[in-house]
């Protein structure tokens, strides 16, 4: 795969999202240019990281379509096929809701981008505006490091994320597919399953983490818990255990750790962070 250097990808960036508009404008004129085309003459991005679209958004941005047109054009490439067609680069689900609306000619910004560039600005553009599921995102980053050769820390810089955030998310990838699927569902968020990540029995940790809506903290130490008994000592570990001490946080919004040993004594702990938090676990403790 052909190395192209970059072409000012930031200034194009920033025209595509539409910040610092007035700057922008006299900056990317050699970059891209405005035009419209057919909307048939459009074709979808073999690099686009989103996986699916939710059905009732779309119905909504349609609708919007139908009153106001298409305000932000798609941004495109020339396709390789060279038969007049047009690679979107970001913006396909304005270009699926168009279709709904009934468009027939859909206005385009007409971008200079290589396969790389073609991938960051459509990972860029979803992320920035929060359209990617942890999956979807994970995927991305696992083809910019594949097909790209951008190791880590080069993904993070690119996407303004930690280091850590590239590596966690990439992490999730090893879980069983049914546990991704909950996580593209949006039916177990990615503090929730990280814990998961190596426990044989994950999917029916992750089935009781639904059911007991269990939080992250509270993942973390049951899968402490089953990796590590005996540093655990003679406390036990029980979901229902996990779900006071949830809604107890909750309520407080504080630490709670509760330790229960198998007779069922054990300790409550309450941690707090200042001296406001601790007057209320004071005042409540002390009510008769």
């Amino acid at each position: 795969m052909s190395k192209s250097k970059k072409k000012g990808l930031g200034r194009g960036l920033s025209a595509l999202f539409g910040d610092e508009k007035n700057q922008v404008n006299n900056n990317v004129d050699n970059y891209s240019k405005n035009s419209t085309a057919s909307i048939g003459d459009l074709i979808r991005n073999p690099y686009q990281p989103r996986q699916s679209f939710n059905d009732k958004k779309l119905d909504e941005l349609s609708d919007s379509i139908k009153k106001n047109g298409v305000i932000q054009p798609i941004a495109v490439r020339p396709d390789r096929s060279g038969k007049g067609k047009y690679q979107i680069v970001a913006g396909e689900r304005r270009w699926l809701a168009a279709q709904k609306a009934g468009l027939h000619n859909i206005p385009i910004t007409i971008l200079d981008l290589d396969d790389n560039e073609t991938l960051e600005v459509a990972i860029v553009e979803n992320i920035q505006r929060d359209d990617l599921n942890p999956v979807e995102e994970a995927n991305a980053y696992k083809r910019l490091n594949k097909e790209f050769n951008y190791d880590h820390d080069k993904i993070a810089t690119l996407m303004s994320k930690s280091r850590s955030h590239v590596s966690n998310t990439l992490r999730l990838l090893t879980l069983p597919s049914d546990v991704l699927g909950l996580i593209e569902e949006g039916l177990l968020t990615a503090g929730q399953a990280r814990p998961l990540i190596g426990i044989p029995n994950s999917s029916s940790i992750a089935e009781e983490i639904i059911s007991k809506k269990l939080s992250a903290r509270s993942v973390e130490y049951l899968v402490r818990q089953k990796k590590s008994p005996q540093k655990v000592g003679l406390y036990r570990v029980d979901s229902n255990i996990l779900e006071e001490q949830r809604q107890m946080e909750e309520n407080l919004g504080m630490k709670v750790d509760i330790y229960n040993k198998k007779n069922n004594s054990g300790k409550l702990t309450v941690n707090y962070n200042n001296l406001e938090q601790f007057e209320l676990v004071s005042k409540l403790l002390k009510k008769h």
